[in-house]
């Protein structure tokens, strides 16, 4: 008798739901979201036949959390399945739209019993690489913390303090600069920034750690500061002056934050064997190829071919076709941080003569920079896929052949 379990995942508490090949009920309990409770699920399987040899199937909305990360341990196959997804399934049963937590138990347990070789089991990835993809995330959402609290200080400082904009803001130098940061935390309003003399100014650069050029930056600031401005009220002035203070003590967290988190993706990332086959790409360094490692993993069974991969990472494009209408759409669905990780990562690649050859050859061909960039990507994860199954470098001859001479 093959069984399949589906667990709905709550905040507290998790509803199991046991089926057998029929469908029927085998067994149903809400367990905690504790050890205790992990314990209780164990021995439901283990009452229900399940084995090291063969071990039940487990079905799951929310691939998140300690018991999650149980079940993984176990070493059993378990499944995400999407929400969207088991809403249909649900809809196959009942119409009325009836809900509950042991009804979505068995749904997913259902679906396991029906469609089970349509949905993939989650990756069997090693712990470094489960190690690179908890730091390469955290780092990626530190940066676009880091890039809101930005665009935040900014609105705030055009409100009072265009002065500031206009110093900090230059090619090169932002508002989220240690620069930035040391000299607005020491004069948050324009009155005390008027007020900071040379050596004022000359020490503060020093504190932020510039080396270069400190008597002339001191001087630029100098005369930007004193230049004639329009005012909020005194004591509104100060009261934004107060708000800025704490806007940059939450950028100068969030910027810590992402430059400590990336050293440890860094070094993480060094560890791992597939790490010199990622470095042999061009555009690849030590960050981004953690992120893009953290999200493919090192499961070589995760993808069943190149295509699958780049359909995970959004490079290849989608077919909309019904009558005679028929488009060619690029993906929206797809893995957000893996497709952000490859456009820093093309971005970083086109200075390579053949990565430059065939995005110009793209935009020949009447592609907009985008799409262009996109079709670069979808290249770029072939080869990356090729080279992890083959565990050999990245050879930009075979990648990029040169184009056939035209025949006469």
């Amino acid at each position: 008798m093959s069984i399949t379990c589906g667990i709905d995942w709550a905040e507290n508490h998790h509803d199991v739901a046991l089926v057998d090949e029929a469908g029927k009920l085998v067994a149903k309990r809400r367990i905690g979201d504790d050890a205790e409770g992990f314990r209780q699920l164990l021995t439901m399987l283990i009452e229900a036949g399940d084995s090291p040899e063969n071990p039940i199937p487990v079905a799951v909305e929310t691939a998140r959390g300690l018991l999650f990360a149980g079940l993984r341990a176990t070493g059993r196959k378990v499944y995400s399945i999407n929400p969207m997804a088991v809403a249909r399934y649900r809809e196959r049963y009942r119409v009325a739209r009836a809900k509950s937590d042991h009804a979505d138990a068995m749904a997913l347990a259902n679906i396991l019993r029906t469609d089970a070789d349509v949905h993939r089991p989650l990756p069997a990835d090693s712990e470094l690489a489960q190690v690179i993809s908890v730091l390469a995330r955290a780092q990626q959402d530190a940066v676009w913390n880091r890039a809101q609290l930005n665009n935040q200080l900014r609105s705030h400082l055009k409100q009072y303090f265009p002065a500031a904009l206009a110093a900090f803001q230059v090619r090169g130098i932002g508002l989220d600069s240690r620069e930035a940061r040391t000299v607005l935390a020491a004069a948050p309003e324009p009155t005390a920034a008027a007020q900071l003399t040379r050596v004022k100014l000359r020490s503060l650069l020093r504190k932020s750690g510039r080396q270069r050029n400190i008597d002339t930056w001191a001087e630029r600031l100098r005369t930007l500061f004193r230049n004639d401005y329009l005012h909020q009220l005194p004591l509104v002035e100060q009261a934004m002056g107060r708000q800025t203070v704490a806007l940059v003590a939450q950028l100068d967290a969030a910027c810590r934050a992402a430059d400590d988190l990336a050293e440890a993706a860094s070094e993480a990332f060094a560890q791992h064997p597939d790490a010199e086959v990622f470095n042999s790409f061009p555009g690849i360094g030590p960050l981004t190829g953690a992120r893009v490692l953290g999200e493919i993993g090192d499961d070589r069974s995760r993808f069943r071919d190149a295509r699958a991969l780049k359909a995970y990472a959004g490079a290849a494009p989608i077919t909309v076709a019904s009558g005679k209408s028929h488009a060619v759409h690029h993906r929206r669905v797809k893995n957000q941080r893996l497709a952000a990780a490859g456009y820093v990562w093309i971005f970083g690649a086109l200075p390579s003569p053949q990565v430059k050859e065939h995005y110009d050859r793209r935009r020949a061909r009447g592609d907009r920079h985008t799409a262009a960039m996109r079709h670069v990507f979808n290249r770029l994860l072939g080869c990356l896929h090729h080279c992890l199954i083959t565990g050999q470098n990245f050879d930009p001859a075979k990648a990029f052949p040169a184009l056939a001479p035209a025949t006469a």
